[in-house]
């Protein structure tokens, strides 16, 4: 291992053995690889960070990295320059790479920029915040004697709405935590002393991943390798067992990971509890008369619904804000009545535009005043639906007459009115569909979920280096959101024969 970075202390802070097995196993590094989505999110914080360095126009940028970076760096520091991008301090075993540095010629010191790629000083709303991030750098700096003035975080503003162009004061916040740095500055040095300790030994039994008193989603990459005892399917897949880590963490202390076994009179939620059962008998819950009441409440025609978004960072087109949902296509199925045959209606925008009023306009054409339109997951549709209505007043009505008309199919299985031991906790489509209707599966499709058709369509339809690409991807895209609506129809099919 050559130096700790910025990015190896943060996840040294997550998952201590986790950072260690990135280090020195190299055998390992499939399971650090980043999924469709975590690319994205790379992504957008690298073009965040290039919009960032436009409130700082005569900054300088240092490209080298390494021993030539700091060389640069000490230069460009002896020289005062106004403002430098991507300045390298290495102290020890400490390596901080710093986004912005500029110098304060009437306090003759250096103020320090971190930029993020959140709306936000909160990473995912959860309890470490970026202040974090800045006083690894702060303590570095001043260690190594750069005199550091003021301490600031820029973030993009999540109330910016963008017109013609892009308005750059506008579109960022800075956020001065001078203070705060200075309030955690020796509980951030002690952390990095843990962690120049633990990553620098040789034994990796030294290390414990206590993952295994979080929820799934919280696991670590390389979780099984440091736990192979616990099963595929464990009590770490239980319904929101991860908010109830008094819960997760009695049934660790006991030695109890397989939901097997769970004693009986182990205090669960209802949730859990029939999750557990059903699980243990491998027979489903089912609420037929519970099913019957909510699909004999909907009307015909019945339009199944599903929107393909793309979040940017920064706002693509007028009316958008930092990471606003761009609708970019829509797969729709339709059933006039009870027999009659299901028909299909898409749309994709292709073009380099707002998608907006192409969306609407074939909405139109294909939804009629009445019947309920059939998605999974209400809020997600919803939103859309009332953004695009603010961007196109004239059609609100009908946008809002939609929502007004949506029922969501995912609701019956969120109610638990049909429980399925391979839905294993989770209600998605993805796990749904499998269990209900074995024969449909996205498994042959070149794009099988929603992270890889927002990459595919921004990469790929937007900025496509050849017309052939653009066209394939155009198709892939089609195949994979009518797929989206015709497994819900086929779902909602299945429960009219269960029922």
């Amino acid at each position: 291992m050559q130096h700790i970075t910025k990015t190896i202390y943060l996840e040294f802070l997550t998952c201590a053995k986790n950072a260690w097995l990135k280090q020195y196993k190299p055998e390992l590094a499939s399971k650090f690889e980043l999924s469709a989505f975590e690319k994205s999110l790379v992504a957008n914080g690298n073009l965040v960070e290039l919009w960032a360095r436009k409130l700082f126009p005569s900054g300088i940028l240092i490209e080298e990295f390494g021993e030539a970076a700091t060389t640069k760096t000490q230069q460009y520091i002896k020289d005062k320059k106004p403002v430098i991008f991507q300045s390298t301090f290495i102290l020890g075993n400490f390596l901080a790479r710093n986004d912005v540095l500029e110098y304060d010629k009437d306090n003759d010191c250096w103020n320090l920029y971190e930029i993020k790629g959140t709306n936000t000083l909160k990473e995912n709303g959860e309890e470490r915040d970026h202040v974090e991030d800045a006083a690894f750098q702060y303590v570095v700096l001043c260690d190594y004697g750069v005199k550091i003035g003021r301490v600031n975080i820029i973030h993009l503003n999540k109330e910016y709405i963008r017109g013609d162009e892009i308005n750059i004061h506008e579109l960022f916040v800075i956020n001065d935590v001078t203070d705060k740095i200075l309030e955690r500055e020796d509980a951030t040095r002690e952390r990095m002393n843990k962690a120049e300790e633990a990553l620098f030994q040789e034994d990796e039994n030294a290390l414990e991943c206590t993952c295994i008193y979080q929820g799934r989603s919280n696991h670590c990459s390389t979780f099984h390798y440091s736990h192979p005892e616990v099963p595929e399917y464990s009590i770490h897949d239980l319904s929101r067992i991860g908010l109830s880590k008094k819960k997760l963490a009695e049934l660790v202390n006991s030695g109890i990971l397989d939901i097997n076994d769970i004693p009986d009179g182990f205090k669960l939620s209802d949730t859990q509890r029939n999750q557990t059962d059903v699980h243990k008998s491998q027979i489903p819950i089912i609420d037929r008369s519970a099913i019957k009441n909510e699909l004999e409440s909907l009307s015909y025609p019945l339009y199944f619904l599903d929107y393909e978004t793309y979040p940017p960072a920064i706002p693509l087109f007028k009316g958008f804000k930092p990471y606003q949902h761009i609708p970019f296509q829509f797969s729709l199925h339709v059933l006039n009545s009870s027999d009659g045959d299901i028909e299909h209606h898409e749309y994709l925008h292709t073009d380099n535009s707002d998608p907006t009023e192409g969306i609407i306009s074939a909405l139109k054409e294909s939804i009629g005043p009445e019947g309920n339109v059939i998605v999974w997951n209400k809020t997600f549709e919803r939103d859309r639906n009332t953004e695009m209505a603010l961007r196109s007043l004239e059609n609100k009505d009908f946008l809002i007459g939609i929502n007004n008309r949506i029922y969501d199919l995912k609701d019956i299985f969120h109610k638990q009115l049909h429980v399925h031991p391979e839905f294993k906790g989770k209600t998605s489509i993805k796990n749904v569909l499998p269990a209900l209707v074995p024969e449909l599966s996205y498994k042959d499709l070149a794009i099988r979920e929603g992270g890889s058709a927002m990459e595919a369509w921004f990469e790929k339809i937007l900025n496509a280096s050849s017309e052939e690409e653009k066209n394939e991807t155009a198709k892939n895209l089609l195949k994979y959101c009518h797929m989206d609506t015709y497994a819900m129809y086929a779902i909602w099919k299945e429960l009219i024969k269960i029922i």
